[in-house]
């Protein structure tokens, strides 16, 4: 088996976006894929790293764009300019998404039925609202993500699966932020899991994250936790 990868150009309305392709070429069988869903500073070799990951346990990944090709943060005020008009309007952010899962169904050896998606940060409340709009997923998985509800969702089932990785002590979505991540879930319908890792803060699965005073900080014993959690939230989803 050999990991193969490509970038991918794809529009939607007179925006061009980069998403990028991971997969293994071992065999003609068509395989699940997953989503990978970027951080607030749009996608880059953390996310692409992921995808690759993914396509050595043999999976196909893609790796959102949201924001745009070229379009990238280099400092937390410049990630949170391109990230807020998205938590304004999310039914755009739903509507770019849709977009990205639909290219994605539509690589070759892909099997469209057999749909997943994860992300980090803001990448986490992305995939949570891929499964409040009913997109084809079968299940996501939020790496610690941000918990607000759209505001357009309310009533709707969920039928894809949900995990939440999630570091107890974020500052960006305190426990009462969980309980009503819970309390969502449970209403919609939704088989859900939340996973709390103790001590552990914003961008836990993030090797650069060190800033303590804004309550992001790397944990490496969180960071491989989580990823056996989404591992075996993936075999069983497939």
């Amino acid at each position: 088996m050999t990991v193969q990868t490509k970038v991918l150009d794809y529009s939607q309305d007179d925006t061009t976006f980069e998403g990028y392709f991971a997969w293994d070429d071992a065999g003609a069988e068509p395989r699940p894929c997953v989503l990978v869903s970027h951080a607030w500073g749009g996608q880059g070799e953390f996310e692409q790293a992921r995808a690759r990951d993914l396509a050595e346990l043999g999976y196909a990944a893609f790796c959102v764009d949201l924001y745009g090709k070229g379009v990238r943060g280099a400092s937390p005020e410049e990630n949170a300019a391109l990230m807020q008009p998205f938590l304004d309007d999310r039914a755009m952010l739903q509507s770019r998404l849709t977009t990205a899962l639909n290219i994605a169904s539509q690589q070759p050896g892909v099997d469209a039925s057999r749909m997943a998606a994860i992300g980090y940060c803001f990448g986490g409340l992305c995939v949570l609202d891929l499964a409040r709009i009913g997109a084809e997923v079968l299940g996501v998985a939020s790496f610690h993500g941000i918990f607000y509800p759209p505001g357009n969702t309310e009533g709707n089932e969920i039928k894809a699966k949900v995990l939440a990785l999630h570091g107890w002590d974020d500052p960006l979505a305190p426990p009462e932020q969980v309980v009503g991540l819970a309390t969502e879930l449970t209403a919609a319908g939704a088989d859900w899991q939340i996973h709390g890792h103790g001590h552990a803060v914003h961008a836990f699965t993030k090797p650069e994250a060190n800033d303590p005073a804004s309550g992001m900080v790397y944990n490496e014993a969180a960071a491989n936790r989580s990823w056996q959690a989404m591992r075996n939230f993936l075999e069983d989803l497939f």
